[in-house]
């Protein structure tokens, strides 16, 4: 009997990637409006927005112009609104359907339905109301369309939302709008309030798809797996008839058929799984890796494990040794000493080393630890910033630097009427600027300059020189808005030129692929792209070169992925907490800190002690803190 899936409460479909996740349901939406319209009939649409959707509705919109799929006959009402809200503000989430939907086939305009964010708050509960008589009018809604948030909510409705709610007005979780402040710059421009439709609205529905990707695991784990609960309201999904689940692999990889699969069967021991299995153990029951027994293997489900490899004791020996063997002081190698179970090849030495660092100071934030080493230690260090960061920097901070500019100008009492004149556009502008407005090029160029010179003298307080530092200014990200362009061939022909200009032996980037439409995702992608091109290419030097990913500010590898892991000194955490200092604009009031108020230095502090706390915890030596790394093989 197949178990692999017998924890699962709901059921789950497993893509490898979200745009294979988003084709097919989009394959289904298609395959019900065409059925519908065979039949003469409305094909009633429940609608998402958010990042999760974008690809889906992208798909849809070339069906319509390739694949002559008509929307003549769908209905559709989205789930929510912020409110207050203008319809014409770009960040309404009326705009977000009309740009990335509506405006791109041939759908009726008055068959679009959306809650109202521009209505005086006395008339809002009466146009709720109406909404949910519209729905009923329509027969219904045939397939809904949800994401997931971190808290678990589905729409907005929020935890401790009652499953018979219906449309209408709530106040925003605060976790929800720190997530959601990626799209207002700063927390004090996302609403507090949002209209929504009730989850007894959504569970009327007579076909539900939720889709989640990347760092929604924990989530999709708690409500796939874990009780009904109003605390985690996409549980309630579980009582629906006909709802499934559609992830990525990254998204599944918190339910137990990924995270333990020896509880859903039988599994073949390979050296990774047992690691994985005999660490989770030990942090499960609290005991050093060697100090686990017989019994603790057949109590916690590992008996399987023992039959096939014997007594704990050896199993436990072979699990401290690779945990062991992953930690070096050596990242670059260690010249002379050469081991096979290092993580890296003592020769050639010293390495050219190329640090990839999505914004001008995820270098510094996720492995400034690794970068002072690889310097102080010998190597040719280089580090390329492959964005120019300048949305992250807030308005308030530009106008600072103008002021400065001027009293330079005034101080030096130089005629510079042209800069004078420049400086004085970009004051009038930000003085004037709306929520809606886009920053005008000389304001981007301006934020860009800012990020430019902080992550320049941090490379050069590592050490480096103006020869290994390089600004790549990749075209993906110059929009002027929130939301990038796709990887573009331009994206990967200025990398391909920086790695051949280079020929490194060692490669360092970002790995976040928990966010599959952030930076650090389309970043990582045009590297490897970059990569396998030049590998196909026949670049010689690419088959000595290794990459190694690291995470962003706001996760780490779990322990056991862990392939490199380098410890640091309390001294070494504070010259790393001192380069990141260096970046003003992104201190004290962090520009898209998502779902975590901290500041970077202290994320970046705390979740490299814990890393180290977690080896010490398994029966390794304590260090003070550890950055650590996984190998990509390409």
């Amino acid at each position: 009997m197949n178990m692999v899936d017998s924890f699962e409460k709901i059921p789950v479909e497993i893509y490898k990637t979200p745009d294979e996740g988003s084709l097919a349901v989009a394959k289904e939406i298609a395959d019900l409006i065409r059925e519908k319209a065979a039949k003469n009939e409305k094909c009633v649409l429940g609608l998402a927005t958010g990042s999760t959707p974008i690809q889906l509705y992208a798909e849809l919109v070339r069906m319509h112009k390739e694949e002559n799929l008509s929307f003549k006959n769908v209905v559709s009402f989205n789930l929510d609104e912020y409110y207050p809200i203008s319809r014409d503000s770009i960040n309404s989430y009326w705009i977000f359907m009309h740009q990335h939907l509506f405006d791109h086939v041939d759908m009726d305009p008055a068959n679009i339905h959306m809650p109202n964010g521009e209505l005086a708050k006395a008339d809002v509960r009466a146009a709720c109301e109406q909404y949910e008589n519209m729905i009923d009018q329509a027969g219904g809604i045939d397939l809904q369309l949800l994401g997931l948030g971190h808290n678990g909510h589905i729409g907005f409705n929020e935890p401790g939302s009652s499953l018979f709610s219906k449309t209408r007005l709530l106040i925003l979780d605060n976790n929800t709008r720190i997530a959601n402040c990626r799209d207002f710059v700063n927390l004090s421009k996302v609403p507090r309030l949002a209209i929504t439709m009730g989850l007894g609205t959504i569970m009327k529905s007579k076909r539900i798809v939720l889709l989640a990707w990347g760092n929604k695991a924990p989530t999709v784990v708690m409500a796939v797996e874990g009780p009904v609960t109003d605390q985690v309201p996409a549980s309630y999904l579980q009582m629906h008839n006909n709802c499934t689940f559609v992830i990525d692999e990254l998204a599944a990889s918190e339910l137990t058929r990924f995270k333990s699969p020896w509880m859903c069967g039988n599994v073949e021991w390979t050296d990774g799984l047992m690691r994985r299995a005999v660490v989770a153990m030990a942090l499960k029951i609290g005991k050093p890796i060697l100090s686990l027994t017989n019994n603790d293997y057949n109590e916690n489900g590992l008996s399987d494990l023992l039959a096939d490899n014997g007594d704990a004791y050896e199993i436990n020996l072979q699990v401290f040794y690779m945990l062991r063997d992953s930690i070096t002081g050596w990242p670059g190698g260690k010249p002379g000493e050469p081991r096979a179970n290092h993580p890296e090849r003592s020769n050639p030495y010293p390495k050219t080393c190329l640090i990839f660092s999505p914004h001008p100071d995820d270098d510094i934030i996720s492995m400034g630890g690794t970068f002072m080493r690889l310097h102080d230690q010998g190597h040719n260090v280089h580090v390329a910033y492959q964005t120019s960061g300048n949305i992250a920097v807030t308005d308030e901070f530009v106008t600072r630097f103008l002021d400065f500019a001027v009293g330079f100008d005034q101080l030096t009492r130089q005629d510079a009427s042209t800069s004078n004149k420049i400086l004085k556009e970009a004051q009038d502008f930000i003085a004037t600027k709306k929520t809606n407005d886009i920053d005008t090029e000389i304001i981007r160029s301006v934020k860009g300059l800012i990020r430019r010179c902080e992550a320049k003298a941090t490379s050069k307080y590592v050490g480096l020189h103006d020869d290994q530092i390089h600004f790549m200014n990749l075209p993906f990200y110059e929009t002027g808005t929130i939301e990038k362009k796709p990887m573009g061939e331009d994206d990967i022909k200025v990398t391909m030129e920086l790695l051949r200009k280079i020929k490194p032996q060692q490669v360092y980037c970002a790995g976040d692929l928990a966010d599959p439409h952030g930076t650090h995702k389309v970043c990582l992608d045009i590297i490897f792209e970059s990569m396998r091109r030049l590998k196909q290419q026949g670049d010689s030097w690419v088959k000595d070169c290794w990459v190694w990913l690291y995470k962003g500010a706001w996760q780490e590898w779990d322990i056991a992925e862990i392939e490199m892991a380098v410890p640091m000194s309390p001294d070494q955490v504070k010259k790393k907490r001192y380069g990141i200092f260096i970046h003003q604009s992104q201190k004290d009031s962090v520009p898209f800190q998502g779902s975590d108020s901290r500041e970077f230095w202290q994320r970046a502090e705390e979740r490299n002690a814990n890393t180290a706390g977690l080896y010490a915890q398994l029966g390794l030596t304590q260090y003070a803190a550890m950055e650590a790394f996984v190998r990509w093989h390409f």
